[in-house]
């Protein structure tokens, strides 16, 4: 197994700690709002590093945080909390706003194929483990306290403060991606704590040694929680690139900082953006879209996911309609050659087979180069290979890919939900209710269950 770390700059043999063990930490999601087609990239990216780690014979624990507070609009430590802004919007109290979507992100999850983490843990239901951070840097002298604001990492005592990303630090020493908050003492400090002021009406703090009422800064959340469940080190963290330069800078400065044990993470995995129309993602620009959006399109959400096969995920990648149309019906014409297979496998694999096995999974093993798996498993369907060879060899694919397709050993046994969903939409249906059957069935969508009407 190979990957690029950011930390190096450079593709890595893969080395965990303590193999066959792998610790993986994933930024997790802000939920004050919907998950995006940019998001769900990113997760289904997370997904496929994780099935392929577990293919491979690792034992991965999966810990993925959920972000619940202390996520300001601005990097400079300043702004509205997100969930606040959140509730503001929607007329909901942040306790509403963040169990909603926190709902919608794994039902999105879910609906994409993506493996659920081993461990889903909530910035709100941590704060003693941040506390507790916080006073471990307090003690080796890392902090100070700027009145009315907060308390804040002193980067200056922190010598290898940006090793993540070098060419970013003169920026961030000169606030350009930050901003400066008054009574810092370099522009690269961070926030740890912050207090709430006088006058402020938040509805989510917390009494801390440094002041009555507060909350945690972004940064001290992930590092609390990933080395509470994963341990002081840990093997892999995944992110986007836009948390390079200040994000996981800072987990890593405090981190290192408050344990003394380097590195804090062994390789750092960054994920590149999604643009739309070649845009960035913007609900200004009217392109910010969602599963329900694709639903209502008419599109299979696996569809996407073959889509997001098609790019590296260290590389942009350009979502049109267009390209998701080209993705369904690639995917429609891959489901019929499935099924065209039969149900019969064979129990050993052809010398050509061996090399399709191979081959598709060495890509995966390289820095999850998906569009080659991809490119493999076409060729694969088009070779002379017996039909019980491809259905056993996409079957393997298919671990990773997670296409949904049934393979027809069994009849498919429907959940209790998606039988009453579905008698629901039948009684719709006969009283005309097309509304109302039309929201059902995209119920179902997502739950991962393709209705077709008769005629």
């Amino acid at each position: 197994m190979r990957l690029y770390n950011t930390l190096s700059r450079r593709i890595e043999d893969f080395a965990p700690q303590n193999p066959p063990q792998v610790s993986l930490y994933a930024c997790g999601f802000t939920v004050y709002d919907y998950t995006h087609l940019g998001h769900l990239r990113k997760y289904t990216m997370d997904d496929v590093l994780v099935r392929t780690l577990r293919h491979a014979g690792y034992q991965v624990t999966f810990v993925q945080n959920i972000t619940d507070v202390g996520h300001l609009t601005s990097d400079a430590d300043t702004g509205e909390d997100k969930l606040e802004k959140g509730a503001k919007k929607y007329h909901k109290s942040v306790w509403d706003i963040a169990k909603e979507f926190e709902a919608y992100f794994f039902k999105s999850m879910d609906a994409m194929g993506n493996v659920r983490p081993d461990i889903s843990c909530r910035a709100t239901e941590h704060i003693k483990a941040q506390i507790a951070l916080v006073q471990q840097l307090e003690a080796k002298g890392f902090t100070y306290v700027i009145a009315d604001d907060g308390v804040y990492f002193d980067t200056s005592k922190f010598p290898d403060y940006g090793k993540l990303n070098p060419q970013a630090l003169n920026e961030l020493r000169e606030g350009e991606r930050i901003g400066v908050v008054a009574g810092k003492r370099y522009p690269t400090d961070f926030a740890l704590w912050k207090f709430e002021r006088k006058g402020e009406s938040r509805q989510m703090s917390w009494r801390s040694p440094w002041s009555e009422r507060g909350f945690p800064g972004w940064h001290v959340e992930c590092s609390a929680m990933g080395m509470q469940y994963l341990g002081e080190q840990i093997d892999i963290h995944t992110g986007g690139i836009d948390h390079i330069p200040v994000h996981h800078t800072n987990e890593i400065a405090q981190s290192e900082a408050a344990t003394g044990k380097i590195p804090f993470v062994r390789y750092w995995v960054h994920h590149n953006f999604l643009r739309v129309d070649g845009e960035k993602m913007s609900k200004s620009l009217d392109n910010f879209f969602t599963i329900d959006d694709v639903l209502k399109r008419g599109y299979n959400l696996r569809a996407l996911r073959l889509l997001f096969w098609g790019g590296h995920y260290r590389d942009q990648l350009n979502f049109t309609w267009d390209a998701l149309t080209a993705a369904q019906t690639a995917y429609e014409r891959l489901g019929k050659q499935v099924r065209g297979w039969g149900s019969e496998t064979v129990t050993q694999l052809s010398a050509e087979g061996e090399q399709f096995y191979e081959t598709f999974f060495a890509a995966l093993a390289d820095d999850l180069k998906t569009a080659q798996a991809l490119a493999t498993m076409w060729e694969m369907t088009k070779s002379s290979l017996a039909n019980g060879e491809k259905l056993q060899l996409f079957r393997q694919f298919d671990e990773i890919m997670q296409l949904g397709f049934s393979f027809g050993e069994q009849p498919t046994v429907l959940s209790d939900e998606m039988q009453a969903l579905l008698d629901e939409r039948a009684t719709a249906r006969a009283n005309k209710d097309w509304q109302k059957a039309d929201a059902l069935r995209e119920r179902l969508q997502a739950l991962g269950h393709q209705v077709v009407d008769s005629k």
